[in-house]
């Protein structure tokens, strides 16, 4: 333990007496808000930051740090993803197969409470809308009963891998949806959490919406990760730097300089209804060359929602995806003729994706 990490566990022990101290001055309550943050307490940051407002509602001072400090604790990628039509209309389509009247629906990583809007929309009974995030949860919470769903949706704050089935759910769900994939389709933590809703929470014969997901791959370039290099600067070769860049890379899916240079094909594939895969978890694929030159290995994810819906953000010009493709760039362009084999292979270790061309020879 460094001298930073001391510092850290004394001010976490004498964090509470320090609230307890502040009583209800608002000012250092919000001040506490951002300690808390900076010594890894997230936890305690959102209800101190109401409570600041509410005991200071007219300093502008005050409302101005709460604020900041709830916007940091609320990824940026929310704010996409609930713009992301495609993905929205998918999910929309799976739950209105899956739903009956009555249906008992769980939601697990609720965000905004868009999916249990649904769910409610499509005749669910009862639904749990289960968000880790307390700040998203209280919001979740105004959400729904701002669209009249407030008797039958109820917003639970934690992780689902913490939910009683009777406490928390009143019994198992019939149903459960979920949208939390990541770019590489792991990093959320998807496996692990799915695993344990499918055994744990959900109802003999009941429906996981998306039932599995593929990492999906292609050989391809991206030209204009060139204009994101380190080349000359006033006159001086720092193109050297650039081994530091971090890999993959990420690029927006409808980037018009991004080509995909063969077919795709899955190169992990995933049943969200069984006990996760022995990490870490390799597999290898050959894939065919349009032509050269190939920059590297494209990723991108694919979702079954269940037997008739399938969602993917495929890369291509009028692609429309929250959800990046990654890229991992070859340590030179491989240029070869149409027809040539290539071999990748990718490791995952349940939160992270390795890809990388084998055939190097």
């Amino acid at each position: 333990m460094n001298d930073s990490d001391d510092l850290r566990a004394v001010a976490r022990a004498g964090f509470e007496p320090m609230v307890a101290a502040a009583g209800r001055d608002g000012r250092k309550l919000a001040a506490l808000a951002g300690l808390a943050l900076k010594i890894g307490l997230r936890a305690r940051v959102y209800p101190l930051a109401l409570e600041a407002r509410a005991l200071a509602p007219d300093d502008v001072e005050v409302a101005a740090r709460t604020q900041q400090l709830i916007g940091h604790s609320v990824p940026r990628w929310h704010f996409n993803m609930l713009r992301d039509e495609p993905r929205n209309a998918a999910f929309d389509a799976a739950i209105r197969r899956a739903v009956t009247p009555g249906t008992h629906v769980l939601d697990i990583g609720a965000g905004s409470g868009l999916l249990s809007l649904m769910a409610a929309r499509a005749g669910a009974g009862r639904v749990v809308a289960c968000e880790e995030n307390p700040a998203i949860a209280d919001v979740a919470t105004r959400i729904v009963a701002t669209n009249g769903y407030g008797e039958r949706i109820r917003v639970v704050t934690g992780n689902s891998t913490d939910l009683d089935v009777e406490a928390d759910l009143e019994g198992c769900a019939d149903v459960i949806v979920s949208e939390i994939v990541s770019n590489n389709l792991l990093a959320e933590g998807v496996l692990k959490t799915l695993a344990d809703a499918s055994t744990r929470l959900l109802a003999p014969g009941g429906q996981m919406i998306p039932a599995g997901g593929d990492v999906m791959v292609a050989l391809g370039s991206w030209t204009a990760v060139e204009e994101r290099d380190v080349a000359i600067v006033d006159g001086f070769d720092l193109s050297g730097f650039n081994a530091l860049a971090q890999v993959p890379r990420t690029v927006p899916v409808a980037d018009a300089t991004l080509t995909l240079q063969s077919e795709a094909a899955a190169l992990l594939s995933f049943d969200f209804t069984a006990p996760p895969p022995r990490e870490p978890h390799r597999a290898t694929l050959t894939l065919t060359a349009t032509g050269g030159p190939i920059g590297g290995v494209v990723q991108w994810i694919r979702l079954q929602l269940d037997a008739e819906g399938v969602y993917e953000n495929r890369p291509g010009p009028t692609a429309k995806s929250h959800w990046g493709a990654q890229y991992y760039p070859f340590d030179a362009p491989l240029d070869v003729p149409a027809g040539t084999v290539v071999q990748i292979a990718g490791v995952h270790d349940g939160q992270r994706l390795l890809v990388w061309r084998e055939d190097t020879a």
